[in-house]
């Protein structure tokens, strides 16, 4: 019976997504004639709910219902580019090393149709016993609660948790849940 728990991040961690996000985002936004730099979309992107930086790059028109429509637009986008997606093959090495003695889940902002579909498309879902994405919690990144669930759904207590994250804000989670986490710093 497995007793430990390895946790980890999407985006920037088992994928660099930067490019399949930009690029969605881009064509979301081209719907309002709100232009995206890729360079300043990167910086704010990494690890966070898109709720965080809609208003920033809207701007005036960042309306409560255009980010949503923005967004829902990115999610219809987003297979576009998956093709620009590129799979982090070391921490899947660690997963398929580390399966028979952790449980091994990911727990991620994403979205959840994005999410799924990144998955499917390198053919990793199954890797994963438990996949948490931003529908499964009310409060998201840095706040634990992705982590908890996670915890409390095997009965791993945090002193046998795992967490693989690149970004501050999930790094922040994984020490307010007091898990050990680890620095996935492997895409420039």
């Amino acid at each position: 019976m497995k007793t430990k728990l390895a946790i980890f991040d999407l985006d920037g961690t088992l994928f660099d997504t930067r490019k399949v996000n930009y690029q969605a985002y881009k064509l979301a936004l081209d719907k309002y004639n709100v232009p995206l730099d890729y360079d300043e979309f990167a910086s704010m992107f990494n690890g966070r709910l898109y709720k965080t930086y809609m208003p920033k790059l809207m701007g005036d028109i960042g309306t409560d219902e255009n980010i949503e429509d923005a967004h829902n637009l990115k999610i219809k986008e987003y297979p576009r580019f998956l093709k620009d997606a590129v799979k982090n093959e070391s921490l899947f090495s660690m997963i398929d090393c580390m399966k028979n003695d952790f449980h091994i889940a990911l727990v991620t902002t994403g979205a959840t149709e994005n999410v799924y579909q990144i998955l499917d498309y390198f053919n990793v879902r199954d890797k994963f016993e438990l996949i948490l994405t931003q529908n499964d919690v009310v409060n998201k990144k840095p706040d634990p609660e992705g982590f908890l669930k996670a915890m409390d759904y095997f009965k791993v207590d945090a002193d046998n948790t795992i967490v693989f994250e690149d970004s501050d804000v999930g790094l922040a989670a994984a020490k307010a849940a007091g898990c050990v986490a680890y620095i996935v710093k492997g895409y420039a």
